[in-house]
């Protein structure tokens, strides 16, 4: 997907996002997946991904052109097509939530608190994939929302010594990551060995090839997660080995739609998963000098 900004030359707080566009006004739209949206304040440009609630405000995530996502909030300070609108929450998506002695619970099992989300910290962190994020996203996102937390992509391992030198991480400015398959003698296990002593670098992770493996199999009405061979592609086999297509990236995208899908909270998977993610949470939200 590649969009142009109908908006680049524009600069300064025409139309801040959050102050209730005051130049022009506002078109009231219902936010659906696909649009083409641009953020007035920063000039990010991206296709709708998902939207959901986080720590309490409806919010949206945008994908841009070469695959990098943000969140947002509903409301006014946004474009379509060159023309400010006002997004709003289709009605369909709001629901009633978890509660638990009249508590709101969170998907991750915490219990929900009435504040905004914070401003983004310096500290991140880094999952793998795009599937891993969006898992990270639908468990903790509120969690990670309330603590200031972003979830970035590594787009695979490999990258990892590139990513963390370039982001410079302290004491201050932590990087959390999240690596698959890190288990001893592995190549993620090497690679991560790489960075796990720079200073403000935590590394963590679990022993499953693939995220997807993370989701407890009886979410999917299964006894266990098929083997697949080494040496075949992980996602493709598990398909073809539950009947389920696995033929194009479609196929792929709409396998994984279906096991993220059965995710409703952290009892859906694996101690080995969420053991670590809670830990570098902690890790990134606490920024003390150690």
């Amino acid at each position: 997907m590649r969009v142009t900004s109908p908006i680049s030359s524009y600069s300064g707080d025409v139309l801040n996002p959050h102050q209730a566009g005051t130049c022009l006004s506002s078109t009231p739209v219902i936010l659906e997946r696909g649009m083409i949206i641009e953020d007035v304040s920063s000039g990010f440009v991206g296709e709708v991904v998902r939207m959901g609630k986080v720590a309490g405000n409806w919010q949206f995530e945008l994908e841009d052109y070469e695959g990098f996502r943000r969140s947002f909030p509903f409301g006014k300070g946004y474009w379509i097509e060159g023309q400010p609108v006002e997004l709003l929450v289709p009605r369909e998506q709001v629901k009633r939530p978890a509660t638990v002695a009249g508590h709101t619970v969170t998907a991750s099992g915490s219990l929900h608190v009435n504040a905004r989300a914070r401003v983004a910290r310096a500290s991140r962190i880094w999952v793998e994939g795009k599937h891993d994020a969006e898992l990270v996203w639908k468990v903790w996102g509120e969690d990670l929302a309330l603590e200031g937390v972003v979830i970035e992509e590594l787009r695979g391992v490999d990258h990892l010594l590139e990513v963390v030198e370039d982001f410079e991480p302290t004491n201050e400015r932590r990087a959390g990551i999240l690596v698959d398959h890190l288990v001893p003698g592995s190549k993620e296990s090497r690679i991560a060995a790489e960075v796990a002593t720079m200073p403000g670098v935590l590394v963590l992770g679990h022993p499953y090839v693939d995220v997807w493996q993370a989701v407890k199999p009886a979410v999917l009405g299964l006894r266990a997660w098929p083997e697949v061979p080494r040496g075949e592609d992980i996602k493709v086999g598990t398909l073809r080995r539950l009947g389920w297509a696995a033929e194009t990236p479609e196929d792929i995208g709409i396998g994984w739609a279906r096991i993220l899908g059965a995710v409703r909270s952290w009892k859906d998977l694996e101690p080995s998963l969420l053991g670590p993610m809670e830990e570098l949470i902690d890790f990134v939200s606490d920024t003390s000098a150690r």
